[in-house]
């Protein structure tokens, strides 16, 4: 598979068979992904996995524990347009493809629910950063992830980031033994998408390259 392949079949899948992921690809995925880019080398990401036995431990541990408020504002609070309208439309197209109405409360947060099950995934990592870095080394973080989520793409596994997660560190943090210097940024759930639910025929929309590319 070519990049530009990888990049375009490369979506956020948000309901997986129940096939396993054995840590040995996770093991070579997660050393290739370790070449991305990285600003004076510093390579701030921070990396737990969870698979097999410890997603089954996980899952157990995870649920009699509340959520918190949020490591940091995933997104902010008075997002603007056209910011505003892409977050929107996303998600009334999920739901949508479910058979979720508005007016469902408890559907939507059913299906939200589902993040804190990585979607059924069988395995996945939690992406944790020091506290000390700032905006460059999370760019990094961003860099990672996606080299991680091509990679993925090249070997027949697809992927979902999750910045819900940020309102489970506690949780997490303390399941897979980070230090407190550490904050969670997002989890990625691993595996293969079912191809038979409908939530997984969702592509989501950009921009056409005028709307965010100016040649000077």
């Amino acid at each position: 598979m070519n990049v530009t392949d990888a990049v375009n079949r490369r979506k956020s899948v948000r309901q997986f068979l129940p096939d396993p992921v054995s840590d040995e690809v996770l093991e070579r995925l997660l050393t290739v992904a370790s070449r991305s880019p990285s600003g004076g080398n510093v390579q701030p990401w921070r990396i737990y996995v969870v698979n097999g036995e410890s997603m089954a431990r996980f899952r157990e541990f995870l649920a009699d524990r509340q959520p918190g408020a949020p490591a940091y504002d995933i997104y902010p609070k008075s997002l603007t347009e056209p910011y505003r309208s892409s977050r929107f439309k996303i998600g009334e197209d999920m739901y949508a493809a479910i058979g979720v109405e508005r007016e469902d409360k408890a559907g939507r947060f059913a299906q939200f629910a589902k993040n804190l099950d990585f979607f059924g995934a069988p395995a996945a990592f939690f992406c944790f950063i020091d506290r000390q870095m700032g905006p460059p080394q999370w760019s990094d973080l961003g860099m990672f992830l996606q080299t991680f989520m091509l990679l993925a793409q090249e070997a027949g596994l697809d992927t979902c980031a999750q910045e819900a997660w940020a309102v489970h560190e506690a949780a997490v943090s303390e399941f897979v033994g980070a230090p407190e210097e550490l904050q969670i940024f997002c989890g990625m759930a691993i595996g293969t998408a079912d191809p038979d639910h409908p939530i997984n025929t969702v592509v989501s929309d950009r921009e056409p390259l005028e709307v965010f590319a100016t040649f000077v």
